[in-house]
């Protein structure tokens, strides 16, 4: 991932902010930004070689930007940080080129949702430097890359002998365009007959599944054209069941249906070996990404018009569609596809060796449910991936897949493919193995720097870990590290989407979270800082997570999910109560300091509990957001002092303040637009915790910093990382000056430290040799052949407090530890040696604190015999 130091820029505002008086200046900081580790996270439907440079190549997210791969690294580095509030629904790639003339040269179309769901009209990038900088020509329809069909393709292509001419395949009825100066002018194609007529949904309202897909890949004959002169034939795949595939023989002058071709199905990609003269065309009866129960392979000889099927299983025995497609550049005869919507038990991929006439499997089954792979799987680098599941053959953890449509093998080494999944990227670099008899092929995540979670809420707590997550599609995460991968997002239960998490302020090894689940509870509740979790009960009609609150000291819980008014409980919501005097919808959050004070906004009025969420008062403030794109919190530390964010363009927006609990509040007349807030630790000498947020200040849309209560702000992002929309939530962190996180719809967490601070967590030293008994349960979590996942749970069942701990254990069958989290591992012999790391030193009497590692095992793989801390034995739990 891409890490590069800004200057921040301070915005003195013209006007008196709290102080009453005009801002005081102060010298700006300089700022570095990364990603909380979590490697990948969300959809990868597109990934492109270079086929003129070796190793270059890039990835398209459905709304996370794009990426280059650094081969250095073995890293992906972001092409789109810079794309700004105004323009987020460019974060979402339609398509991504590069250019096979000139390999510095890349394209992308970016817009996100064709329907109103989109803030404006899509846009064609270009870059002459590999995506460091780019132009933009704005496109007079919309584009759609998180849209259904996303996964066909590619629609954008250049042509490989003259690279001043691009087409760009347009969804929405909008047809075939092309451009003849490199991307910087389009028009439609006025000659191309089809614009396509397949929707997924006509019936739904929302424009989302009811849009014409459209025209959906470009692909050349590059055997049809010379140096500087536009390739004669090109195809043209289209949404429509009945005329899937276009031909031109005069470089776009006049088109023509393909003869013969396969009815009934949709053509997700065309892929073409001029060197033997076949079009491959991987085909589906729907567009997909999550649907698709039929499909088919055909490939056209295009020297003598001959269509035949392919397909590696018959028409009756397919319960999936075909996407995913690729030719071995090498060794053009060799071809792979995918069965990208074959969810149970596993994604299926194919190989051929011989243009189709025969294919083997990536797994079969020998005797129901039993299964041989060819491939073996290691995801120790994203331990997260296996989703704590145990499931029951023929299904296995981790999987081999799902919405696998983006399948490439390297046009320069054939032993390198790569293929994309609805959560990550998996790759091998010994791809040929498959082809010897008894020979298997490693595959392993090649994801690291492409973070494509969308955050819907953060949470940085005075203690245990640093931060706390809450995602769409995977969860979110105890954020134990933040430059390593977590084990295992949240599990007991896994929600779908995180919707909002909170912890208790005085107590903070208590937190709760709410979410998206189709079968089970809508709310978990934690009592060792988010490491375990256990599900709580629903009030009746509950059908979403919404947004939930803990009382300062954890006895209480209100709660505001979808489907059901907002309730409260004492306890771990065994039951629960509805509350009154507040809507249905309200956002809640609690005070910091106060356990029986909670608060509520909706439609413009803040509420107020003073009995722990039983009954809630409208506050009688005036002037607030009437609308629900409200945020706000209560400060840490400071009883009844409450912030709020929120807005919108036709009415107030901005950043309000109360000292006393929400009876009133006062607009902060410098800050155009907020839309989060957040706390931090205090800088050096301020009497006022850090805030922090999402806003529009003097003009200019960033994430800023205020040390002074809002007095003064200063911007610490710029121009060049802005991330798209971040108006989800930000925080500060309790025990980091300076250090904020920011939530990003498909870029993952942000965050950003001064340049002059180490990031350090400055908790209490380590004492190796601490007093009292201790207890250890080790359990193996996950196994599989060669390799295993544990987790350790440390007690401390003396009578004295430990500042700092090291375990010891042996091996005896041969195992060792690949890599450990939440504690550091030495090793000696078969000997484990495991210390504490900073922020987990503390262990107070009857407290635990736990870890976990993957490791490795070639003999057997049982429990350790036994365990010590400082030449003492430790009870086995």
């Amino acid at each position: 991932m891409r890490r590069t130091r800004i200057l921040t820029v301070l915005l003195a505002l013209a006007a008196g902010l709290l102080a009453g008086g005009p801002p005081t200046a102060r010298a700006a900081d300089s700022y570095t930004w990364k990603n909380a580790r979590i490697d990948g996270g969300g959809f990868v439907p597109g990934i492109v070689f270079s086929r003129t440079e070796k190793d270059l190549a890039y990835a398209r997210t459905d709304i996370g930007g794009a990426y280059r791969w650094q081969e250095s690294s073995r890293t992906w580095t972001p092409l789109l940080d810079h794309v700004g509030w105004d323009d987020w629904g460019h974060t979402g790639v339609a398509s991504i080129a590069s250019d096979s003339v000139d390999p510095d040269r890349v394209y992308a179309a970016v817009g996100t949702y064709t329907n109103d769901w989109g803030p404006g009209n899509g846009a064609v990038l270009r870059s002459a430097d590999r995506g460091a900088t780019w132009a933009k020509t704005d496109l007079p329809f919309k584009l759609g890359g998180n849209m259904p069909g996303r996964g066909m393709g590619e629609r954008l292509a250049v042509d490989p002998h003259d690279n001043d001419v691009l087409y760009l395949g347009a969804p929405s009825g909008h047809g075939l365009w092309r451009s003849t100066d490199a991307g910087v002018t389009w028009s439609e194609v006025t000659a191309f007959p089809n614009p396509g007529d397949y929707v997924q949904d006509p019936g739904d309202t929302s424009g989302y599944a009811s849009d014409n897909q459209g025209v959906v890949w470009v692909t050349f004959d590059e055997s049809t054209g010379t140096a500087g002169a536009a390739t004669k034939s090109v195809y043209v795949g289209v949404a429509d069941k009945e005329n899937a595939v276009y031909r031109s023989t005069d470089a776009g002058a006049t088109w023509e249906r393909i003869a013969g071709q396969p009815t009934g199905y949709l053509a997700h990609k065309g892929v073409l070996d001029a060197e033997n003269g076949y079009l491959y065309l991987a085909y589906s009866d729907t567009g997909g990404p999550y649907d698709g129960g039929k499909g088919r392979l055909y490939r056209y000889a295009t020297a003598t018009g001959t269509w035949t099927d392919i397909s590696p299983v018959a028409e009756a025995d397919t319960y999936f569609g075909f996407s995913g497609l690729t030719v071995d550049r090498q060794n053009p005869g060799t071809v792979m596809a995918t069965a990208y919507s074959s969810w149970w038990p596993d994604t299926q991929i194919f190989r051929s060796t011989d243009s189709g006439a025969t294919w083997t499997q990536a797994w079969n089954h020998t005797s129901y449910p039993t299964r041989e792979n060819r491939y073996t799987m290691d995801v120790s680098s994203s331990p997260w991936l296996t989703w704590g599941a145990n499931p029951a053959p023929p299904e296995q953890t981790p999987k081999l897949g799902w919405m696998t449509e983006a399948l490439e093998i390297d046009p320069f080494d054939p032993d390198r493919m790569m293929y994309g999944t609805g959560a990550t990227i998996y790759g091998t670099e010994n791809l040929t193995n498959w082809d010897d008899e008894g020979g298997t092929f490693a595959i392993e995540p090649m994801v690291r720097g492409l973070e494509e979670t969308a955050v819907n809420d953060l949470a940085a707590p005075p203690s245990g870990a640093p931060l706390l997550s809450a995602l769409g599609d995977i969860g979110g995460f105890r954020h134990t590290s933040l430059t390593e991968v977590p084990s295992m997002m949240y599990t007991s239960p896994n929600f779908t989407s995180t919707t909002s998490l909170d912890f208790a302020e005085a107590n903070p090894d208590t937190v709760v979270r709410a979410g998206n689940l189709d079968s089970g509870p809508h709310i978990a509740f934690s009592t060792d800082n988010g490491a375990n979790w256990f599900g709580g009960s629903d009030p009746s009609g509950v059908s979403g997570g919404g947004t939930v609150a803990a009382g300062a000291d954890g006895g209480r819980f209100v709660w505001s999910p979808e489907g059901a008014g907002v309730h409260h409980t004492t306890g771990f919501g065994t039951s629960w109560q509805a509350s009154s005097g507040i809507p249905a919808g309200a956002v809640v959050e609690s005070d910091r300091v106060d356990p029986h004070t909670f608060y509520g906004f909706k439609s413009g009025t803040f509420y107020v509990s003073k009995d722990g969420g039983a009954t809630f008062t409208a506050s009688p403030a005036t002037g607030l957001p009437s609308g629900d794109g409200v945020r706000f919190k209560a400060l840490p530390g400071a009883e009844g002092d409450v912030w709020l964010a929120g807005g919108a363009a036709d009415g107030p927006y901005g950043l309000w303040h109360s000292t006393d609990g929400g009876t009133t509040f006062t607009k902060l007349s410098g800050v155009d637009a907020a839309d989060t807030i957040g706390f931090g630790k205090a800088a050096p000498g301020a009497s006022y915790q850090t805030l922090y947020t999402s806003a529009e200040i003097g003009g200019v849309r960033g994430i800023f910093r205020s040390t002074d209560a809002g007095a003064s702000w200063t911007r610490v992002n710029d121009d060049a990382h802005q991330w798209g929309w971040t108006g989800a939530a930000i925080t500060g962190d309790p025990r980091v000056y300076g250090r904020v996180y920011v939530a990003t719809n498909g870029r993952g967490i942000v965050y950003g430290d001064t340049a002059g601070d180490g990031g350090t967590d400055p908790g209490p030293g380590p004492d190796p040799t601490p007093t009292g008994a201790c207890e250890v349960e080790y359990t193996i979590t996950n196994q599989w052949p060669g390799g295993f996942q544990a987790d350790v749970r440390l007690t401390n069942t003396g009578t004295a407090a430990w500042n700092g701990w090291s375990l010891d254990w042996t091996f005896e069958g041969g195992q060792h530890v690949s890599r450990m989290w939440n504690a550091e591992h030495t090793r000696s012999g078969t000997t484990v040696t495991a210390e504490n790391v900073g922020w987990n030193a503390r262990v107070d009497p009857d407290a635990s604190v736990s870890f976990g590692f993957t490791g490795e095992w070639s003999g057997t793989n049982g429990e350790p015999a036994a365990f010590g801390m400082a030449g003492r034995s430790c009870t086995a739990g």
